[in-house]
């Protein structure tokens, strides 16, 4: 798996999973429970993984939603 996104924005980490869902992009988000641990108050980021062969339909699938600015590295790897 690579990492896409590391935010601790709440609301594009929901966004994004949801894109994700609708185009059965295989992902998944770590650190979640850390958030938690730390009390919530959001000082560990939370990382976006995605499936290898499916990067580049996720990085279009981000930029496509005006996303671009939490991928990981702006980087086109198309």
């Amino acid at each position: 798996m690579i990492e896409l996104i590391r935010t601790n924005d709440a609301v594009a980490i929901s966004f994004i999973e949801a894109l994700f869902r609708d185009r059965e992009i295989d992902h998944m988000v770590l650190d979640q429970h850390m958030s938690v641990l730390e009390g919530s108050l959001g000082v560990l980021p939370r990382r976006i993984m995605v499936v290898e062969d499916q990067e580049n339909a996720a990085r279009y699938l981000i930029r496509a939603a005006g996303m671009e600015r939490y991928l990981k590295d702006n980087d086109s790897r198309n």
